[in-house]
């Protein structure tokens, strides 16, 4: 089963180390180690990680015995803004956004 979280407003080079931290895992050791990171994505990752989860049982899975076979973490759309500088230049910033996809197997 699978869930996707779109757009998600955090650059995608922070998102992908908790990407790395739960591939492979089951689905509840999983959230359980989720709990205990310092980062803000992973708040939303676990939501995403529910979501699959629920659309398993939906289809007459057994959650205990599904663990996360596939995560990636793309890149989203970029929200270009500009910052005044001296001299009436402008410095560009860039707002990544990232798009989440958990499969479970």
């Amino acid at each position: 089963m699978k869930a996707v979280l779109k757009n998600y407003r955090q650059s995608p080079r922070k998102v992908r180390l908790i990407a790395d931290l739960v591939r492979g895992k089951k689905v509840n050791e999983a959230l359980a180690s989720l709990q205990f990171v310092d980062k803000r994505a992973s708040g939303p990752f676990a939501k995403v990680i529910k979501s699959a989860a629920a659309n398993a049982s939906q289809a007459g899975k057994n959650v205990e015995h599904l663990s996360i076979t596939k995560v990636t973490v793309d890149k989203g759309t970029t929200y270009k803004r500009f910052m005044p500088r001296a001299r009436g230049s402008a410095s560009p910033i860039n707002r990544r956004n990232s798009h989440i996809t958990v499969e479970l197997g």
